[in-house]
């Protein structure tokens, strides 16, 4: 293991943020881990773990030591009946992981496919996209203890999903909580995709590919590559206009205050879940809000999609992480102002 100092951190975030990290070790597998907690000088440093940047909004350097996860590998361990049991390094390129397991004959993650960041940071923010979370397709994941040196595997029900969140970002306060935040470095994840397949196709984007293609029973490779179609056309690729993809999540009310507000904005959309309450599209309260298009400094919020907020300004004249926040911050007031509701970020502030 190699601890690199002075590390540009620009390259290893979405947004393009100009930072850098005072020191960063480039983790390849769990023996990195063990030498880097039996070293002495950096066994009790503060750490900031890094995995595809894709989810981080850098407001300046990074004075923690950067764990830089770069642990690959894509196998199937089990093929039974009932489901194939793939299993993905936590450095693994999420959309090369979705892509490789359909094409490889294992269908089930096709729904979020294009999504950016690692498989290790699948389960630390609970992806989801399309009708399919990541929970739906989880079966276990193995982690690494920075404060005990040991390692830990936990199935679903031990990693607490949410909407967009888990045990991973929470920290521990007590000595019966389970917060991993700052503490577990997830090393693999393992995903149980249930057969016989079945497509997720309820979105209404889904029904109109089927509706234009007349493909009423689509294959997993069909859904990939319409998701894939969907997303480019609607979302900005970050290799060319940085950004952290969907920066605020939707937000979830009670049917007396969507009918309220629906009283006062008839077009806005929603979504009833299972539990009776409903989902609202942050993306359309923000451009209601007439955010669409618009800009703080070199921060600005997407043309074709106001949930996105991106780097106006490039690779020579690179958005701050101050200017993003602030924009953010004035678009929460904006729809707070107006529907009574307070939008949450889903990047992580470093």
């Amino acid at each position: 293991m190699i601890v690199e100092s002075n590390v540009p951190l620009q390259p290893y975030n979405s947004f393009g943020i100009v930072a850098r990290a005072q020191h960063l070790a480039r983790i390849t597998d769990e023996a990195d881990l063990v030498a880097l907690r039996a070293d002495p000088q950096w066994r009790d440093a503060p750490r900031f773990v890094l995995g595809g940047g894709s989810n981080i909004v850098l407001t300046g350097d990074v004075k923690p030591l950067v764990l830089k996860i770069e642990i690959k590998g894509l196998r199937l361990v089990e093929d039974s009946p009932r489901a194939w049991i793939v299993e993905a390094g936590a450095g693994e390129i999420w959309h090369d992981a979705v892509e490789w397991m359909v094409r490889s004959g294992y269908p089930g993650l096709e729904n979020l496919a294009l999504i950016p960041g690692t498989v290790g940071g699948a389960p630390v923010q609970n992806i989801g996209a399309y009708g399919v979370e990541l929970q739906d397709r989880f079966d276990s994941l193995d982690a690494f203890d920075l404060e005990t040196g040991r390692s830990f595997t936990l199935d679903a029900a031990q990693c607490a999903f949410g909407y967009r969140d888990s045990v991973f970002k929470h920290v521990r306060s007590g000595p019966n909580d389970f917060g991993l935040s700052g503490r577990a470095v997830i090393t693999r994840v393992r995903f149980r995709l249930p057969k016989p397949w079945k497509a997720v196709v309820g979105y209404l984007d889904l029904e109109r590919k089927m509706e234009e293609t007349a493909n009423f029973t689509p294959s997993a490779q069909d859904i990939f590559d319409w998701i894939c179609a969907i997303r480019r056309a609607k979302l900005p690729d970050w290799r060319v206009l940085g950004n952290a993809g969907s920066f605020f999540k939707n937000p979830t009310v009670t049917p007396e205050q969507c009918a309220d507000i629906i009283a006062r904005d008839p077009k806005i959309v929603h979504y009833p879940m299972d539990d009776g309450s409903i989902k609202l599209a942050a993306g359309w309260l923000i451009d209601a809000c007439g955010w669409k298009g618009k800009s703080v400094g070199n921060a600005g919020v997407y043309e074709r999609q106001a949930l996105v907020l991106v780097n106006r300004g490039g690779t020579e004249n690179p958005v701050t992480g101050g200017e993003v926040m602030t924009l953010a911050k004035a678009i929460q007031t904006s729809v707070y102002e107006r529907f009574g509701i307070r939008l949450e970020p889903e990047p992580v502030v470093v």
